[in-house]
């Protein structure tokens, strides 16, 4: 059954998978629908009409749509063994999802961190803050006019603990299948997206309010395409 969603104000843990990484103990936690399994649109259809988009529609998205978004990079699809719809060496998950809104039906603009376990949202800051993003990605104009960014952080420690120097690779390779996800999920819900790798890491850092063992690895703007 689909969840209400609703506010709350809830202890957000500090560390481990899943968790908000060096934030206020204090955050607002939005509790997102239920994602759907089941959609109309074949994996090899989506994969044929897969393409890179960098111009958006001045139109918001709805927060069931964010809530498939999120799923698909990194929703949890066996809940005994808490498996996630991208593959992860070792199940280490080292990625975090962070959003970036400014329209978004329902959610008011701000940063949010994805809580994997809860599907939920916790809000780390308030405010229209796509410009900033942009800038901090050396200015590239669609980022600021997109209704979200999904940014993908990595955590290499929670892999390199198994894995030691082989994880910057691993963790590389994860963020692209989850990216790929997104790609697929955002053309069957008619949305665009493309990969953004350019930007300046301190100030993506600052702007999201990341620890030092938290690094940006990946932005993905999402929209209606113009």
């Amino acid at each position: 059954m689909r969840r209400f969603c609703y506010f709350v104000v809830v202890l957000i843990c500090a560390v481990g998978a899943g968790c908000a990484v060096g934030n206020d103990s204090v955050n607002d936690v939005f509790l997102l629908p239920d994602p759907v399994s089941d959609g109309s649109l074949s994996v090899e259809q989506a994969m044929q009409r897969r393409r890179s988009v960098r111009a958006f529609a001045d139109t918001s998205l709805t927060v069931e749509a964010v809530s498939q978004l999120l799923w698909s990079a990194q929703g949890i699809t066996d809940s005994r063994r808490e498996l996630r719809t991208a593959p992860s060496a070792g199940a280490t998950y080292p990625l975090e999802l962070l959003l970036v809104v400014g329209a978004v039906e329902g959610l008011d603009a701000g940063i949010y961190r994805y809580q994997v376990a809860e599907h939920a949202l916790a809000r780390i800051a308030g405010g229209d803050l796509r410009s900033d993003l942009a800038r901090a990605s050396l200015g590239q104009a669609f980022i600021g006019q997109a209704p979200l960014s999904i940014v993908f952080t990595g955590v290499h420690g929670r892999t390199a603990r198994r894995y030691g120097d082989r994880a910057e690779r691993y963790v590389a390779m994860e963020a692209g299948h989850a990216a790929q996800n997104v790609y697929l999920q955002a053309v069957s819900l008619e949305l665009g997206t493309v990969v953004v790798g350019a930007f300046r890491d301190e100030q993506i850092a600052e702007l999201l309010r990341l620890e030092s063992a938290e690094k940006p690895l990946y932005i993905l703007p999402v929209g209606h395409a113009e």
